[in-house]
């Protein structure tokens, strides 16, 4: 594994291991509770822009599948895990998580005291972070510096569709649903329910 670091805006920084795909992200740092589900995080639109902070210990333990995907593209810019699993086990598998975060070009570290960090941004708000190789210490703390919050930027154009398309075949009626980034579960309970 390659030397990974995190940087605050604050000025805290976090070493770790590089646990996804080369290069280095900056966006809004923000943390999920949520103990299962990483793959529908990680390409959920609703995190364009953002350092998703996992809380769960341990991320990957079932692997991916295209099956779980909320939209052909990553949503976030980066994860940040405590504990990337090195071997997955499910039936539903094709791949493990770290591939699928290669594959998809997201930048995530392994190894952080996530506990410390949830609590870092639930008490100072929200704040930049910049995650990379460790020897890009000096670029990711220029970019966390200087990244600003997200307060008016244009987020919904790069999630949005330009063109309209239709899902299913609706027999108990038709819903129409504006897409700035919806999640495919939403249209797939939609298609569901008739």
């Amino acid at each position: 594994m390659t030397a990974a670091l995190l940087v605050l805006a604050d000025g805290t920084e976090l070493d770790g291991d590089s646990a996804g795909a080369p290069g280095i992200a900056v966006g809004e740092a923000v943390f999920n509770t949520a103990t299962t589900g990483y793959q529908e995080v990680v390409t959920d639109p609703s995190y364009i822009g953002q350092v998703v902070v996992m809380t769960a210990p341990h991320i990957g333990n079932y692997g991916a599948t295209a099956a779980d995907e909320q939209s052909t593209s990553a949503g976030c810019a980066a994860v940040v895990m405590r504990a990337a699993t090195r071997h997955h086990s499910s039936w539903r598998a094709q791949r493990s998580l770290t591939d699928e975060l290669i594959d998809r070009g997201v930048v995530a570290i392994s190894g952080v005291d996530t506990r410390m960090l949830t609590r870092r941004i639930r008490t100072a708000g929200a704040m930049a972070a910049a995650v990379g190789p460790r020897g890009a210490a000096v670029e990711l703390r220029r970019l966390a510096a200087s990244h600003g919050d997200m307060t008016g930027r244009d987020l919904a154009s790069a999630v949005s569709t330009e063109v309209a398309y239709s899902v299913g075949s609706g027999t108990a009626g038709r819903v129409v649903a504006y897409d700035l980034g919806i999640k495919r579960d939403i249209l797939q309970r939609f298609t569901e329910r008739g």
